[in-house]
């Protein structure tokens, strides 16, 4: 197995694990463990870090705009905004109701990033693409950080949705 196809099943495992959750209901999706992040928030979140960081590597267009997830979702928060830094409002204020439609978000986007893996070669994982940090980050790097921030992600957010009503506001 060569990197790329380790990178490709790495990318696809969020959407597995997300899966499960197609039949939590609006009013769980939407709840609060005493936190500010909820299951939609979450599930939002990983698909759009996926979404935005590997648009900027392809150069493609993203999938929130060529899909129209912004009105799927009901979530118009701006083709950058994948929710780093968002404050506790804008986490609380995120609210979509249709657990189907951010796990569909959420495969969307794992296919485009399949999909740009599909064009790389090992090589390609080697090219520096960000110059801010140090050491500086590769291409290879970055995608791996893009599925393991989308894996944590979705992992909160399963589990979430085992936990009982009591420990929701």
């Amino acid at each position: 197995m060569n990197g790329i196809e380790v990178l490709k099943d790495l990318a696809g495992r969020a959407a597995e694990v997300a899966g499960s959750l197609r039949d939590v209901p609006a009013e769980r999706l939407n709840a609060h463990p005493g936190h500010d992040n909820s299951i939609a928030w979450l599930l939002w979140h990983a698909a759009r870090e996926i979404d935005v960081q590997v648009a900027q590597l392809s150069g493609e267009q993203q999938e929130w705009t060529r899909g129209g997830w912004a009105e799927k979702l009901g979530v118009d928060r701006g083709a950058d905004a994948m929710g780093y830094g968002d404050s506790p409002d804008q986490t609380r204020a995120l609210v979509v109701n249709d657990a189907n439609a951010l796990v569909d978000h959420l495969e969307a986007v794992t296919a485009a990033h399949v999909a740009y893996l599909d064009t790389l070669t090992d090589a390609d994982l080697d090219h520096v693409v960000d110059e801010n940090w140090e050491p500086p980050v590769t291409r290879g790097a970055r995608l791996v950080s893009v599925s393991e921030d989308a894996l944590q992600h979705v992992g909160q957010a399963s589990y979430l949705a085992g936990m009982k009503d009591s420990a929701f506001e």
